[in-house]
């Protein structure tokens, strides 16, 4: 699912617009997967440290500082979002 790149004249593999209106409850559930991770603040052992989760909130990883969370998310192409 393609909802940000409009069709490509003679693209044959380009996707039909989108309307997110219309999305289905798997095709949001699918929205970002690729694309987000969440970073936000926990506690581990008594010590503060960074959850990453995928846009789902499937757990992904620990990171003992912010910016290191941010900076790994980065490092697979993906857009870090911090959430409070």
């Amino acid at each position: 699912m393609n909802v940000n790149t409009p069709n490509q004249p003679g693209d044959p593999q380009a996707a039909a617009p989108v309307d997110i209106r219309h999305l289905s409850a798997g095709q949001l559930a699918e929205l970002g997967m690729t694309q987000l991770a969440y970073v936000k603040p926990v506690v581990v052992n008594g010590e503060p440290a960074f959850a990453i989760h995928a846009a789902d909130g499937t757990p992904m990883a620990i990171a003992g500082d912010f910016e290191v969370a941010f900076a790994a998310v980065r490092q697979h192409d993906m857009m870090p979002l911090s959430v409070h």
